[in-house]
C-alpha cells in the first residue's frame, strides 16, 4: 500500500491516501488509481464548472513508461515542495511520485499553479544498470471500441490505425463523458524562410461511424458542443518534424466511445525523462480557450513588465547583414532607436571576433565555432577596439540597453552548452545585458534536445530569470512554439523587402492566427523600414508604402515588437508619426499585456476589418486596437467576451475614428482605408489611468 501523504501550496494540493492520488487547486483536481506504482486515471473535474470528464476508470496506466515494466514490487512515495520551481516561472506546487522497485524506478513530477486550470506531467523511468531481464507485467491492451454496426461487406470490423498503443508510452488515458465532441487538431509551422502560412486547424465532429483518428501535432482541443467547456491537450515538445523520437501519432481517438490516448513521451526506446504534458480544462468556447491557453503559458513563464514586451530593433532587417557593424555605426542607431522609443538596440550576426557564414566577409562558419577559433564569442577587435562596455554605456545614458546575437554550438550535440551558458552569463553580469537572440540551432537528437534545454536554464537559473531570449524559428531544426515556453519570446519570421517578400497584412496575419494559440507577449514580430525597395512593389495597393509607418508599428504592438532595420536609416515620417504612437504604447503596455490578448474581427488578408483587444482579468478595463484594411466599409461591430448589464466608456488614444461599447458589443468607425484605431476602455464612471 503506497504511504499517506499531503502537501499544500496556497490553493494547491496533492496527496496519497487509501491507494489513490490527488493534485488540484481552486479551478481543477485530478485522480489517479495506484497499483504498485502504476498511475490508473480514474477522474478529471473542472470544478468552476461542476462538471467530471472522465466516463470511467482507465483500463491502462497513464502516463505509462515507453516499454514494459518489470513484474516486481514496487514502494511508493511522495515528496515535494511550493514556490517558485524555475527562474521564470510563477510559483506552483511541485508534487513528485517515486515509484521503486529492484531494477526500475519510475518518477512522476507534477506541477499545478494557483492560476492554471490545468495540471503538468513528467515521468522519468530508470532502469537500474546491469540488472537482469526478468518477467513483465502483461501489457494492458486498451479495450477496443465497438463495431460502427455493418459496413459493405457486413462484416463490421473496427479499423484500427497504424501505432495502436499497447498500453506503454502514454501520456494520457481518458475516456470523456460528454457525448457531443468537437476535436481539433492545431498545427503550426516553423521553418518560417520556407513557410508563411503557420497555423491550420483541422475539425472533427465526433460521431460514432467515425473510424479511429491518429494524428500528430503538439496541440489538441475537444470541446463539448452543448456547453462550451472544453480541454486542452498540450506537448511541451518540439513539432513533429523535429522531434528525434516523435511517436506514430501524438493523439488516437476512437469516436464511438470517446476514448481519448495522448502518445509519446519522446524518449525513444531506451526510456529516460520524457517531455512534459499538461491537460487543461476551459469554460466558454473560443474566448475561453485562448484565456486558459494563454494564463497556463503565463505561468511558465511569468509576465515581468521590466523584462517582456521591449521595442527591439535589429539592423539584419535592412540586409547590411554585418558590413557595417562597428561602434561609429551603432552609436548612430543608440541616437535614433531613442528618437523613435526603442527598448533594446540588439545587434546582430557580427559584433563578435569569430566570423560565421553569413557574413559579407567569406570563409565563415556555421556551427563548430570555438573549434575554429577559441575566442569567436569576445568583442570583434577591429570593430570595436574598446569592447562593447562604451556601446552599453551609450545606450544607457539615452535609457536603452544593447542587446546580442549569438548561436550556441550544436557540435556534438551541443557538447558544449555549458560553455556557451557561461559566455551568456559574462555577458550578462560584466555588461549588463539581457537580451540575446539565439540562432543557428540545429536539434539531431534527444541528446541535443537535452543538452540545449541545460543551455536555456543554466543561464535563466543563474540570471534569476532576468536574462530574456528571442529563439529563432525561421529555419533548420528547432525547439519551436512548446518547446522552451519557459526561455523568452519566439523569434518568428525574417521578412526583406529586398527579396519582395514583406507585406503588413501578412505580419499580421501572422500574428493574428497565432494569438489564437500562443500567448502574443511569447511572439517576437517585426515591422521594416516601407521606403526602401518601394520599387518592387510597383502598383500593388498592398505595397508596405501604402501604410503609415505609425499603422505598421500598431501591426505588431500587441506582441513583442521588432523594428527590423537601421535606426538610423528610418525617413522622417518614422520619427513623426510612429515614436507618438510608441511612447503612448509604452505609456500602456504594462496594462495591456497584464490582460488577456483576443484576436478579433476576420483573419487580415489585406481587405478584412481585424484586431486585437486586451481584457483586464475582472473585465473592467481593457484596450481595443483595430484595422480596417482596404475595403469599403467605415462601420463595423463584434461581440466581445464582457459581461452586457456593464456600461463602459472609451477613449481613442491613438490612430482615427471612433468606438463604443454596449451590452457586450464594440461597435467602431475608421473613415479611412488602411487606417486603425488604438482605444481604451473603462466601466463608467472610468477607472483611473494607468
Amino acid at each position: 500500500m503506497p504511504q499517506t501523504g499531503r502537501l499544500s501550496f496556497g490553493p494547491c494540493h496533492a496527496s496519497i491516501n487509501e491507494g489513490t492520488f490527488v493534485i488540484g487547486n481552486a479551478h481543477v483536481e485530478r485522480r489517479w488509481r495506484i497499483d504498485n506504482g502504476l498511475l490508473y486515471p480514474t477522474s478529471f473535474r473542472d470544478l468552476a464548472a461542476g462538471r467530471e470528464w472522465l466516463a470511467r476508470p482507465a483500463s491502462a496506466p497513464s502516463p505509462s513508461p515507453t516499454s514494459p515494466v518489470p513484474d516486481e514490487a514496487r514502494a511508493v512515495h511522495l515528496s515535494g515542495s511550493g514556490g517558485r520551481a524555475g527562474a521564470a516561472e510563477a510559483p506552483s506546487l511541485v508534487a513528485v511520485l517515486t515509484a521503486s522497485g529492484a531494477t526500475l524506478t519510475l518518477t512522476y513530477r507534477f506541477q499545478i499553479f494557483p492560476e492554471a486550470r490545468g495540471v503538468v506531467a513528467r515521468l522519468r523511468a530508470e532502469r537500474r544498470a546491469g540488472a537482469e531481464s526478468g518477467p513483465v507485467e502483461p501489457a494492458r491492451k486498451l479495450p477496443p471500441s465497438e463495431s460502427a454496426g455493418p459496413t459493405g461487406s457486413e462484416g463490421g470490423t473496427e479499423r484500427q490505425p497504424a501505432g495502436e498503443p499497447d498500453g506503454w508510452d502514454l501520456l494520457e488515458n481518458l475516456d470523456l463523458s460528454p457525448r457531443h465532441l468537437r476535436l481539433t487538431r492545431v498545427t503550426l509551422r516553423d521553418r518560417t524562410d520556407r513557410h508563411n502560412e503557420l497555423v491550420f486547424e483541422d475539425e472533427w465532429l465526433l460521431h460514432p461511424n467515425e473510424g479511429p483518428l491518429a494524428l500528430s501535432g503538439n496541440l489538441f482541443v475537444l470541446e463539448d458542443t452543448l456547453t462550451g467547456d472544453g480541454l486542452i491537450l498540450v506537448k511541451h515538445a518540439p513539432l513533429p518534424h523535429a522531434r528525434s523520437h516523435p511517436p506514430p501519432h501524438d493523439l488516437l481517438v476512437r469516436p464511438r466511445d470517446r476514448g481519448v490516448r495522448f502518445v509519446g513521451h519522446g524518449t525513444g526506446p531506451g526510456d529516460g525523462e520524457g517531455d512534459p504534458f499538461a491537460l487543461i480544462a476551459y469554460r466558454g468556447g473560443r474566448w475561453g480557450r485562448i484565456e486558459a491557453l494563454q494564463t497556463y503559458q503565463r505561468q511558465l513563464r511569468a509576465y515581468d513588465p521590466a523584462r517582456d514586451g521591449r521595442f527591439l530593433s535589429n539592423t539584419w532587417g535592412d540586409r547590411s547583414r554585418d558590413g557595417r557593424i562597428n561602434e561609429p555605426f551603432l552609436r548612430e542607431e543608440i541616437e535614433a532607436g531613442a528618437r523613435l522609443g526603442v527598448d533594446v538596440v540588439q545587434i546582430d550576426d557580427g559584433w563578435q571576433r569569430g566570423r560565421t557564414a553569413n557574413s559579407v566577409e567569406s570563409g565563415g562558419v556555421w556551427n563548430g565555432f570555438r573549434n575554429v577559433d577559441a575566442r569567436f564569442w569576445e568583442p570583434h577587435p577591429d570593430r570595436f577596439p574598446r569592447g562593447l562596455a562604451p556601446l552599453v554605456e551609450a545606450a544607457r545614458a539615452r535609457g536603452l540597453e544593447i542587446g546580442l546575437w549569438f548561436a550556441p554550438d550544436s557540435t556534438d550535440d551541443f557538447a558544449q552548452w555549458q560553455e556557451d551558458a557561461d559566455t551568456l552569463l559574462a555577458l550578462h553580469r560584466t555588461l549588463g545585458v539581457r537580451h540575446f537572440k539565439i540562432d543557428a540551432v540545429k536539434l539531431r537528437g534527444r541528446m541535443s534536445e537535452d543538452n540545449l534545454r541545460r543551455f536555456y536554464e543554466a543561464v535563466l537559473t543563474d540570471s534569476g530569470g532576468a536574462v530574456a531570449f528571442d529563439s529563432d524559428v525561421t529555419a533548420e531544426t528547432r525547439p519551436a512554439y512548446f518547446g522552451l515556453m519557459h526561455a523568452g519570446q519566439v523569434f518568428v519570421e525574417n521578412r526583406y523587402t529586398d527579396w519582395h517578400g514583406y507585406w503588413p497584412h501578412q505580419t499580421l496575419r501572422n500574428l493574428w492566427k497565432l494569438a489564437h494559440h500562443i500567448d502574443p507577449l511569447r511572439l517576437r514580430m517585426e515591422f521594416l523600414n516601407s521606403a526602401r525597395n518601394a520599387d518592387k512593389y510597383a502598383d500593388d495597393p498592398l505595397a508596405p508604402s501604402r501604410y503609415s509607418p505609425a499603422y505598421l508599428f500598431a501591426t505588431v504592438m500587441f506582441a513583442s515588437p521588432l523594428g527590423w532595420f537601421e535606426v538610423s536609416n528610418l525617413p522622417a515620417a518614422y520619427f513623426e508619426q510612429a515614436a507618438p504612437l510608441v511612447q503612448v504604447w509604452k505609456a500602456h503596455r504594462q496594462a495591456l499585456f497584464s490582460g488577456h490578448l483576443f484576436p478579433i474581427g476576420d483573419a487580415p488578408d489585406g481587405t478584412a476589418w481585424t484586431g486585437f483587444v486586451s481584457l483586464a482579468p475582472d473585465r473592467r478595463s481593457g484596450y481595443v486596437l483595430l484595422f480596417r484594411e482596404r475595403n469599403d466599409r467605415t462601420h463595423w461591430s463584434a461581440e466581445l467576451p464582457l459581461p452586457p448589464d456593464v456600461s463602459y466608456t472609451a477613449l481613442v488614444l491613438a490612430g482615427q475614428g471612433s468606438l463604443s461599447l454596449s451590452e457586450g458589443r464594440l461597435a467602431a468607425e475608421i473613415p479611412q482605408a488602411q487606417a486603425f484605431l488604438f482605444a481604451r476602455f473603462t466601466t463608467y464612471p472610468p477607472c483611473p489611468l494607468p
